[in-house]
């Protein structure tokens, strides 16, 4: 016999909606701390003050810095997840208004974080204190993590949380910009570099040495051609890859350069593998002819608690079925919440879904509030009503995926 729906979902809206003057005042204490990656330890201090104020029944810090918060005792482990990290704010000039500081006004709210992502944060704290304001505790555990250093390296965290507490969740929400949408899935990244070597000489002279960035030149053609021939998927679409940095060493500038090195952005679509991005630069003929050096990059940036979690710079695509449960709970709670269907789509940036999935075969589904453009741009904002609708959202998610067990 099918198990009747209660979820209040009328009256989780009303909460949302009594709840977005907090959610405002938290987020805006949130983006006035700078919280760059490896220096988050005064807004994860802020996260769980107010974690603890609206009534969940556990809050720690991991020894990484990441916070988690609890609600319920529940035999079925859910997670929802924000990275509290941001970038930095970058030309200053760029901006209208101080990017900590920030503003509001009657529909938006501006900072740096305000998108990506602890709007996120702001909405999942008080679906928590909904949770507990209307009783909708079950069979379930919630929990809700404010996760450090994505921007750095997006899913070391999840790595961590997952290898070395022993928490895995039945699934993780992840808070991530989607302008309301429901996401499912994103391309991987990996983070290469080429390097070649060359001899030094006084520049007068430069036919007794091997200058090294010339060498680099005939790679750089190559890399840029082959960027035009990578795999495409019908649902995440083409892989990528750009050109991000260029070193070189030369003891002047009178000399000829003796290394030079390449950063490489490389985004895998569905079907890619570290290995074949990596073989596909290496063949390349320039590469071969200058005898290149192509490698992965490593992590080990300590954390703010300094602890180092190395880790290689790939991180996998993951793709959730649009037929997968999870999927289906999100999408329906979201028409009874909002009476229409929702889109459901992808991000074209990375997520901690590189890890939670990519690595761990955990099903994310993506919904948060903010817009992916908003990301890493000066005049950074998000919108008041989204707030409302993720909180909403994610106090019902929890009863509307333990209904969908009992059918």
């Amino acid at each position: 016999m099918s198990k009747e729906l209660k979820i209040p979902f009328a009256e989780i809206l009303k909460k949302a909606e009594e709840y977005k003057p907090d959610m405002t005042r938290f987020l805006r204490d949130m983006i006035a701390i700078p919280s760059e990656s490896c220096d988050e330890e005064k807004v994860v201090l802020r996260i769980k003050e107010e974690m603890e104020k609206v009534g969940f029944d556990k809050v720690d810090i991991d020894p990484q810095g990441n916070v988690l918060g609890y609600i319920g005792h529940g035999k079925h482990i859910i997670a929802m997840d924000a990275h509290i990290d941001t970038v930095g704010v970058g030309n200053l000039s760029n901006w209208t208004f101080d990017p900590y500081e920030g503003y509001e006004d009657e529909e938006t709210i501006g900072g740096r974080g305000a998108s990506d992502q602890e709007g996120g944060m702001a909405s999942m704290v008080y679906a928590g204190k909904i949770i507990k304001d209307l009783g909708l505790e079950d069979d379930y555990t919630l929990v809700v993590t404010g996760t450090v250093q994505e921007e750095d390296c997006d899913g070391l965290c999840w790595q961590y949380i997952i290898n070395e507490t022993g928490l895995r969740p039945e699934f993780v929400v992840s808070t991530e910009p989607t302008d309301c949408n429901i996401y499912r899935g994103q391309r991987g990244r990996m983070e290469i570099r080429v390097e070649v070597d060359g001899v030094s000489c006084h520049g007068s002279a430069p036919e007794r040495g091997d200058n090294a960035i010339f060498k680099m030149g005939p790679i750089l053609n190559e890399i840029k051609e082959l960027s035009n021939n990578l795999g495409d998927d019908e649902f995440l679409g083409k892989g990528t890859l750009t050109v991000s940095e260029v070193f070189f060493t030369s003891p002047s500038r009178c000399a000829v350069a003796d290394s030079c090195a390449i950063s490489i952005d490389r985004r895998l679509t569905w079907g890619e593998t570290w290995e074949g991005a990596l073989e596909e630069i290496r063949s390349l003929p320039a590469v071969q002819e200058a005898g290149g050096r192509v490698t992965m990059y490593n992590y080990d940036r300590p954390a703010y608690t300094g602890l180092v979690y190395e880790t290689e710079c790939y991180f996998p695509a993951w793709v959730l079925p649009e037929d997968h449960m999870v999927t289906k709970v999100t999408s329906d709670c979201f028409e009874l919440l909002f009476d229409k269907k929702p889109l459901v789509d992808k991000w074209t940036f990375s997520t901690n879904g590189v890890s939670i999935m990519g690595r761990y075969g955990i099903p994310v589904v993506g919904f948060g509030p903010g817009k992916e453009p908003e990301a890493h741009a000066p005049d950074e904002k998000t919108w008041k009503d989204h707030l409302v609708k993720c909180a909403a959202m994610y106090a019902a998610i929890p009863g509307m995926y333990l209904h969908n067990l009992d059918q």
